[in-house]
């Protein structure tokens, strides 16, 4: 240990730093207990660690450079832990996961930079509330998640599929436009995918986001009937 460093050992100073890592420490952990016991990628641990990584970072600027340097490394760790969420995000088969999981590490981030920066109710307060968003809002959240698909409030994209011959596809393709058409359902986009060794996938997306179930059914129903036509059916998407 050089004489530099034995010159900077400042009791009071050492007292603040344990205060605020501490703080740190237990705040971030109250919100990891919460992911953890919901098994969340991000658990008790990964939270800790960024509550007191920010908190470390926070009270050092501090420490050296007084309230204006603690404000710049405050920004730092606010664009830093940005990919440190992103690790977390996961896209599977179309749906995106770990979004709150995500959220939920910058607001440790956040609950320790207040406790770096010495405000250590302030940062109780965000803790509480960052623990108050992933608990009470839960039942909100599944409450409005159990709402039928048709709901106004939910905007929907209407598919059409139409599976056929390759040969026969110019031939589906019209037959599909002309009973869109004829219902005044007009396409946004008009796809064709290779669906096995001879069949092909033709996926009519419709512009009109409130469509009649019972309308569509007699389209694709119309459509399967046919003879170029071996399977149709429609399907409904949320947009994001």
């Amino acid at each position: 240990m050089s004489l530099e460093a034995l010159q900077n050992i400042n009791p009071q100073s050492l007292l603040d730093t344990a205060i605020s890592l501490a703080a740190a420490f237990v705040l971030g952990g109250m919100i990891g207990y919460e992911r953890q016991y919901r098994q969340r990628t991000a658990g008790l641990r990964t939270n800790v660690l960024v509550a007191l990584g920010a908190a470390i970072f926070v009270d050092l600027a501090n420490h050296i450079a007084g309230h204006e340097g603690a404000v710049r490394v405050v920004a730092y760790v606010v664009s830093g832990i940005g990919f440190l969420g992103a690790g977390v995000i996961m896209r599977e088969e179309g749906n995106v996961r770990g979004l709150n999981t995500a959220a939920t590490l910058w607001g440790s981030a956040a609950v320790g930079a207040c406790a770096g920066a010495d405000l250590i109710l302030e940062a109780g307060i965000g803790a509480l509330f960052v623990l108050a968003a992933n608990t009470m809002l839960r039942p909100v959240a599944d409450r409005i998640n159990r709402q039928p698909m048709d709901t106004p409030a939910v905007e929907v994209t209407h598919t059409v599929h139409v599976i056929t011959l390759r040969e026969y596809q110019k031939t589906a393709m019209r037959l599909l436009e002309d009973a869109l058409e004829a219902a005044q359902y007009p396409t946004r986009d008009l796809e064709v995918r290779a669906f096995g060794d001879q069949d092909v996938e033709i996926e009519a997306a419709l512009v009109a986001t409130s469509v009649d179930g019972d309308a569509l059914d007699a389209i694709v129903a119309r459509l399967g009937g046919t003879s170029v036509v071996s399977q149709a059916f429609w399907s409904a998407s949320t947009t994001e």
